[in-house]
C-alpha cells in the first residue's frame, strides 16, 4: 500500500454543511443529518433493542463504509451510552479513502452541539490522518475506533473482525460506483458474524442483489424524510471460506470467568498490556523483579519517538506508522507535558550522506500529512532546532522525546492494576484452568487464566517461550550537561543516533548498538562513539556544549540491553506448543505450498508481548492493543499482513520450512 495521500476535498454551502467535491455528493441529508443516521443505520439495524438486552461483559461490533465527518460513529456512540451495561464495549471499524482534513472535521463537527460530548473526545485525538489503520481509544476504553484509510477494497480484506451489524454508507452508487461492487458484499460476508445485520440508505437494485448474492436476506423498507425506500437485511448465509494458514487463526478462548491476567514484567510492554487489558476490566497483576517499574532497557530518562520509514513500505516500516500515531494519543491522553514527563517538541531527522538525502526525500514526497511529516532544507531544519545544522531531512512535528519511567508509572496508576515488585518469576506453570507463576522457592507468587509474558529476552526462560529466537543487544547513552547555550535545542535531533532537548538540565546522546559485550557497566569507549556521533549531527551544538573539553571518562552514562528479533519486528500474539507445531505441520518441511488443516495446539490463555528493539516508545502502546483484542476476541488493530508479521508462530514456521531454528 503507497501511502499517496489525499484529504476530502469540501466545498461548504450556505446552511454551512459539507460537499464532496470528488464524488458531487453531499455527506449526509439536508433535512437532519442525524435524523437520517438514526433512521437508515441505528432504528435498521434494530441497535436500541440489541444494545439494551447485552450483558455486562458483552462486546459488539459495527463496521462501515465511509467514515466521512464522523456522524454515524457519534450517533451510535451517544446511542451506546445510553443503552449499553457499564462494563459493554463497542468496537467501531470505519473505511474512508478521503479522510477529512482537522479543520474540516472541527468544522463539519460543530453543525450539531447536542453531540459535543462525544465529538470533542474524538477531536481531542484527531489529526490528519495518514493513510493505513489509525486506532483510537475513547470513553476510558470502552469504545475504539479504527479508522482504515484507503480503498476499502485493499483494506477490508485484511480486517480480522466479527462483525455484528454494517453502516453502508459512502456517496450513492451512481456517485461512487467503485466502492458499490460485489466484492465489497463478499467481504462484509466473510466478516459477518452469524445474524449481523445490514442497513444501507440506498435502494438501488443492484446493491440489494449483490447483498443477496453474498449470503444477505435484504429487503425494502421505508426511506429517510424525501426519500422512499432503503434497504435492511440480516446475513444468514455463511459461505465456504477459502483456507486460511490454521497458525495465525484465533485460538479457542481461554476459560476466563475471573477475568483475571497477570503479565510478567513492568517495562514498556508490560505496562502498556497491563493498562489495554485493565480498561477493558480485567483485574491485572504485573510481576516485577525490581523494586519499581521500568528499571532496565524501559528506564532511560529521555526516549524519541523515532519513526524510522521507508518509501517502500515495508512491513516494519507500516507497523511502525501505526504504532507511531496511536503512541502519540496515548501519551496526550495519559500524560500531561512537562519538563519531567514528556515534550511534543518535534523530531528532526537528519540526512547523513547523499544515499540517506535521497531516501528521505522520496519519504517526503509521499504525500504524507505535513503534521506527520515535511521535508526541510538545512536553513529550515536550523530555525527549526533552534541550532545551526549542515544537514536537511524530515521534521516530524508530533514526536518528542518521553521519559519512559513516567509512562510505565502512569499506566499503572490504573486501578484494575496491582504492581508485584521484588517478585521474580522463574517458572510458568498451568494448573487447571489457570497459569501459576512461581519463585525460586517453587512458591506461587501470582495466579490467573490469562498470562502475558513481557519480560524482554528472560521471555526465553518460561518453557512455553523458551524457542523464541529473542536476542540482546547493549546500547548505551551519554548524559551531557546542558550549557546555556545549548539550551537553545528545542527539538530532537537523529540520525544514526539522536540528541535530546535538555530536561532538568542535561541533554542525552546515543544510543550504541553492540552485540559482543552484554553487560551494563557504562564504558569510556561508547562515551567516546556517541560525542563522534554529536559531532556529525551538528558541530555548532556540539561547540555550545563543550564536547571537545570532555573527558569520555568521566561522563555520567546509562548502559541497558534492548531485546529484538532476527527481522526486528517485535513478538506479539498468542504462543502454541512448539513441540506440536513441529509435528502437525511437518509436511511444510518437504513442500512449503501445501495448506494443512490440522488445528494448532495453542497453550490456552498464554500470550508473548517482547522484541521491541529500542522502538519500545512508539510499539509498546499498540502491541498492548494487540494483545487485548487477541484476548478479548475483538477486531484486530492492525490489518492481517502486519498481524502476522508480528506473530510469534512466526519463527516456527520458517524454522519448518528452512530446516533450521533461528537464534
Amino acid at each position: 500500500m503507497t501511502p499517496t495521500h489525499s484529504f476530502a476535498h469540501l466545498a461548504w454551502a450556505d446552511d454551512g454543511q459539507p460537499f464532496s467535491v470528488e464524488f458531487d455528493d453531499v455527506y449526509f441529508s439536508r433535512e437532519s443529518g442525524l435524523e437520517e443516521t438514526r433512521h437508515v443505520f441505528l432504528q435498521h439495524n434494530a441497535l436500541p433493542e440489541r444494545w439494551a438486552q447485552l450483558r455486562d461483559t458483552a462486546r459488539f461490533c459495527i463496521a462501515e463504509t465511509g467514515f466521512g465527518t464522523g456522524l454515524n460513529f457519534l450517533c451510535a456512540w451517544q446511542l451506546w451510552d445510553s443503552l449499553a451495561p457499564a462494563g459493554a464495549r463497542l468496537h467501531f471499524v470505519s473505511t474512508e479513502k478521503y479522510p477529512l482534513s482537522l479543520i474540516d472535521m472541527q468544522r463539519a463537527l460543530a453543525l450539531w452541539p447536542e453531540l459535543e460530548p462525544w465529538s470533542a473526545q474524538l477531536l481531542a485525538q484527531y489529526s490528519d490522518l495518514a493513510k493505513g489503520w489509525q486506532h483510537f481509544s475513547l470513553a476510558d476504553g470502552r469504545v475504539t475506533l479504527t479508522l482504515l484509510v484507503g480503498d476499502l477494497l485493499e483494506t477490508l480484506p485484511q480486517l480480522e473482525a466479527s462483525v455484528d451489524a454494517w453502516f453502508l454508507d459512502g456517496f450513492a452508487p451512481a456517485k461512487n460506483p467503485d466502492m458499490w461492487q460485489q466484492p465489497l458484499y463478499d467481504q462484509m460476508a466473510r466478516l459477518s458474524s452469524p445474524g449481523a445485520t445490514v442497513a444501507t440508505f440506498t435502494s438501488v437494485g443492484a446493491v440489494r442483489r449483490g447483498l443477496q448474492a453474498a449470503g444477505f436476506n435484504m429487503r425494502k423498507v421505508k426511506g429517510f424524510g424525501r426519500k422512499r425506500e432503503m434497504l435492511a437485511g440480516t446475513f444468514v448465509q455463511v459461505p465456504e471460506q477459502p483456507w486460511q494458514a490454521p497458525w495465525f487463526a484465533r485460538p479457542a478462548p481461554a476459560e476466563t470467568g475471573g477475568r483475571r491476567a497477570l503479565i510478567i514484567g513492568a517495562g514498556l510492554a508490560g505496562c502498556c498490556t497491563a493498562f489495554s487489558l485493565a480498561r477493558r476490566g480485567w483485574r491485572v497483576t504485573v510481576i516485577e523483579r525490581h523494586a519499581s517499574e521500568a528499571q532496565e532497557a524501559s528506564g532511560n530518562p529521555q526516549g524519541i519517538l523515532y519513526c524510522k520509514l521507508s518509501p517502500h513500505q515495508t512491513r516494519l516500516s507500516r507497523f511502525i506508522q501505526a504504532s507511531y500515531a496511536y503512541s502519540l494519543r496515548l501519551l496526550h491522553e495519559t500524560l500531561a507535558q512537562n519538563e519531567d514527563n514528556w515534550a511534543a517538541c518535534g523530531v528532526l531527522q537528519l540526512s547523513a550522506d547523499l544515499k540517506e538525502s535521497a531516501r528521505l526525500a522520496a519519504l517526503a514526497e509521499q504525500g504524507y500529512p505535513d503534521q506527520f511529516l515535511h521535508g526541510v532544507d538545512a536553513q529550515r531544519a536550523s530555525q527549526v532546532a533552534g541550532v545551526e545544522l549542515n544537514a536537511g531531512g524530515l521534521f516530524f512535528p508530533q514526536g518528542g522525546w518521553v521519559n519512559p519511567p513516567a509512562l510505565c508509572k502512569a499506566l499503572l496508576q490504573h486501578p484494575n492494576i496491582q504492581l508485584l515488585a521484588c517478585s521474580e518469576a522463574l517458572q510458568l506453570a498451568r494448573e487447571d484452568s489457570s497459569w501459576q507463576v512461581l519463585n525460586d522457592q517453587g512458591d506461587v507468587i501470582a495466579q490467573a487464566e490469562i498470562a502475558v509474558i513481557c519480560a524482554a529476552a528472560d521471555s526465553q526462560r518460561f518453557a512455553p517461550s523458551t524457542h523464541l529466537p529473542l536476542k540482546r543487544i547493549r546500547g548505551q547513552i551519554t548524559h551531557l550537561p546542558a550549557t546555556e547555550q545549548s539550551r537553545a535545542l528545542s527539538t530532537v535531533l537523529c540520525s544514526e543516533g539522536y540528541v535530546s532537548p535538555a530536561r532538568r538540565g542535561e541533554h542525552h546522546l546515543g544510543a550504541s548498538f553492540r552485540f559482543d559485550r552484554l553487560d551494563t557497566e557504562p564504558s569510556a569507549e561508547e562515551n567516546q562513539s556517541n560525542l563522534a556521533l554529536l559531532e556529525s549531527l551538528s558541530p555548532a551544538l556540539a561547540a555550545k556544549l563543550g564536547s571537545g573539553l570532555l573527558q569520555p571518562d568521566q561522563l555520567v552514562a546509562r548502559a541497558a540491553l534492548r531485546c529484538t528479533t532476527p527481522d526486528y519486528l517485535p513478538v506479539i500474539g498468542p504462543l502454541a506448543d512448539a513441540d506440536a507445531f513441529m509435528r502437525d505441520y511437518a509436511v511444510l518441511s518437504k513442500d512449503a505450498s501445501k495448506k494443512p488443516n490440522q488445528p494448532t495446539t495453542w497453550h490456552p490463555g498464554l500470550y508473548v508481548n517482547a522484541g521491541h528493539g529500542s522502538r519500545g516508545l512508539i510499539s509498546c502502546p499498540l502491541s498492548g492493543e494487540q494483545i487485548a483484542a487477541w484476548i478479548d476476541g475483538e477486531p484486530l488493530p492492525l490489518p492481517r499482513e502486519l498481524a502476522h508479521a508480528v506473530h510469534p508462530n512466526r519463527f516456527l514456521l520458517r524454522e519448518l520450512i528452512r530446516g533450521k531454528r533461528q537464534k
